[in-house]
């Protein structure tokens, strides 16, 4: 975030009321119903989240104990026996709910689907049974690498509906970081497609799976699931591949729902880290299930009316907790999007929201700010009369980007939820609640009740008001990240001894910096360690990094985040190269797609910057903030001195 956007934010102090007719109506319904909700959670935390689990959820079998907090190690609702898949779905069969649509896709070439609750459990029930057919039993993890179709929803229910843990794998990730996620998951099956479509053209998903399975290189990988989805022709491997349409029709419409204990794992997924491999986030059955439960129905006010439409891929946690499993739980109706703006049609997102009566949009600040920029006609030609509530994901919203959504997609009229959230936190931790809080544009306002909150230093003490300082959560929360999988010892130094405990007290390190101000609303000023926010989407410098040192032209390798009006980060990669190569424009051009190719189109560098040597502290140490002051045309601030050789950082300002 650049030093200007920072000012901007920090001088913000509009003010916007919910409008009274949607206070009157929502769930809650003021800042003191709120604040009455806040203080009961505080004050005894178990109890407030027993009562909702016993009401929002359906239990096999009650819990024996509410929680069991060996810091950092928690479980919630101990000896419970539940299943998300019957949450989701079975649940709402014996209601008026059984045929109301579920989900409503919308294919990019336009064509679509609405999918009942009725036939959306028909359809996870025969992928259930498809799945056992291929071997798959409780425990096994199943890869998910897909376009967004409805089958990729289809599949996730379908493997918690049996106790298969799930990873999904973001389709615009390369063979290599498939195959990195895979292996560390020891998945037994993947469930793909043969491709997809983006932005006009088909992505060829398939091919990444062969690549990734190439020579054995994922060996635990016993079979591959295909779904037809464009039609061109793919290898399909005998023994190994199979059509998802032939499992379906040979397959039993009924599966009955395993039940899973509360803590029996519900799915991996990865997020970048400060290292260059990613973190195999490990969530578990009840405490995620309601707190996506009980935050979807809140946050966005959710009705047996509302149609939403959460547009992150599935591929990332916004995708898994409030386009599949929150809406679901709540017996909502959940619009999926296998497109994005195109020059073909810059208001496809718009057309989506007329065409469905789209009454709740929650959407990232990158996209807010590409809308922007594309201009007001678009919208403005489209009926957007169906929104009522607006929602903000990913990264911190400038406030003009705020008013923009506010003025131009919301006609004044929506209420704004600003949220702030992580994989590792499952929900949303910070956020307005939009018949009950007083919004300021940028502001992800007050904590979730059950969320305690703090703007610490790096000791733990809280700092003043308006001071920049780390965003820490104190206490345990239900959708809390378990461990890291296979790797406890690093989900332990990573989130809970970044802060030392102290006095028996542990604090949670979001590893995002922010400040509150006087009325005690959290401002997020974005990420203090070395991942980069590119588009909302995590990415750790180290994985970069990687990636371009594993091209035989780079010696030595250093990536930094620079700030993008559109995408809020863009990366750029300082690089120093082997004898015998040359800095020119084709070689840049040439790492930009190396980054690509095995990483994702997401990572790649905006800018390769070639120079002779990299700023390194007297113990070898890189100097990142050096170069991120660079790559943003500031000057180097801060404390030099540790600087080994400083003709480098003259020759860096000179752009050698």
């Amino acid at each position: 975030m650049s030093q200007a956007t920072i000012e901007s934010i920090l001088q913000e102090e509009r003010l916007f009321q919910p409008p009274a007719e949607f206070s009157q109506t929502a769930h809650i319904k003021s800042l003191q119903e709120y604040q009455s909700l806040y203080d009961k959670a505080k004050s005894d935390p178990e109890t407030f989240w027993a009562e909702l689990a016993e009401k929002e959820l359906h239990w096999f079998q009650k819990w024996d104990k509410v929680l069991d907090w060996q810091p950092p190690f928690a479980k919630w609702f101990v000896g419970g026996k539940l299943n998300i898949s019957y949450n989701c779905l079975d649940r709402h069969l014996n209601s008026d709910r059984a045929d109301k649509i579920a989900l409503i896709w919308e294919g990019e070439p336009g064509d679509g689907l609405k999918i009942t609750y009725r036939e959306l459990h028909r359809l996870v029930c025969k992928m259930a049974n498809s799945l056992k057919s291929m071997g798959v039993q409780k425990g096994d993890r199943v890869g998910i690498y897909m376009p967004m179709i409805p089958e990729v929803a289809i599949a996730m229910l379908a493997c918690t509906r049996i106790g298969a843990p799930h990873t999904v794998v973001f389709g615009g990730f390369s063979a290599e970081a498939l195959k990195d996620r895979l292996l560390d998951a020891e998945a037994k099956v993947i469930i793909t497609a043969d491709g997809g479509w983006r932005k006009d053209a088909v992505v060829h998903i398939k091919d990444q799976v062969d690549k990734a399975l190439a020579d054995d290189g994922v060996p635990s990988v016993e079979k591959v699931i295909v779904v037809r989805r464009t039609g061109h022709p793919i290898n399909m491997q005998p023994d190994r591949d199979y059509w998802w349409h032939e499992l379906r029709k040979a397959a039993a419409d009924e599966c009955p729902a395993e039940p899973m204990d509360s803590e029996d794992p519900l799915f991996i997924l990865y997020t970048s880290g400060t290292t260059g491999k990613p973190k195999g986030v490990v969530h578990t059955t009840g405490g995620y299930n309601l707190y996506t439960h009980i935050t979807t129905k809140w946050i966005f006010d959710l009705k047996d009316t509302d149609i939403l439409w959460c547009t992150a891929d599935v591929g990332w946690i916004t995708g898994h907790s409030y386009l599949v499993y929150g809406p679901l739980s709540n017996g909502g109706t959940t619009v999926m999007y296998e497109g994005a703006p195109r020059d073909s049609n810059p208001g496809c997102m718009w057309d989506v929201i007329q065409k469905y009566g789209v009454t709740i949009f929650y959407t990232a600040p990158t996209a807010i700010r590409t809308f922007m920029k594309m201009g007001e006609a678009l919208p403005l030609a489209r009926d957007l009369s169906s929104l009522r509530l607006l929602g903000s994901v990913g990264e911190p919203i400038n406030p003009a980007a705020w008013m923009w959504y506010y003025r131009v997609i919301g006609g004044e009229r929506c209420p704004i939820v600003d949220t702030w959230w992580q994989t590792e936190t499952g929900g949303i931790m910070l956020t307005p609640l939009p018949g009950a809080t007083p919004m300021k544009p940028g502001a992800t306002t007050l904590p979730f009740p059950g969320i305690e909150a703090e703007v610490v230093d790096l000791d733990g003490n809280p700092v003043g008001e308006n001071q920049g300082g780390y965003l820490a959560i104190k206490n345990p929360w239900p959708s809390m990240i378990r461990t890291v999988y296979r790797n406890p010892n690093r989900y332990r130094t990573t989130y809970w001894e970044h802060i030392p405990p102290k006095n028996g007290q542990y604090l949670y390190f979001t590893g995002d910096g922010a400040r509150k101000d006087k009325d005690g609303y959290f401002w997020v000023m974005g990420r203090v360690d070395d991942v980069i926010n590119v588009a909302g989407h995590r990415l750790g410098t180290m994985e970069v990094e990687s990636a371009l040192v594993s091209h035989q032209a780079v010696a030595e390798a250093a990536v930094v985040g620079k700030p993008s009006d559109i995408k809020g980060e863009e990366i750029v990669g300082f690089v120093t190269l082997e004898e015998g190569y040359f800095p020119s424009d084709q070689l840049a051009k040439e790492l930009k797609q190396h980054v690509a190719n095995e990483i994702g189109a997401l990572a790649r560098p905006a800018t390769i910057q070639f120079c002779e040597a990299l700023p390194k502290t007297r113990s070898g140490k890189i100097m990142r903030r050096v170069l991120r002051n660079l790559a943003s045309g500031q000057e180097v601030a801060g404390d030099t001195s540790t600087l080994e050789d400083r003709s480098v950082l003259d020759k860096l300002r000179g752009g050698a």
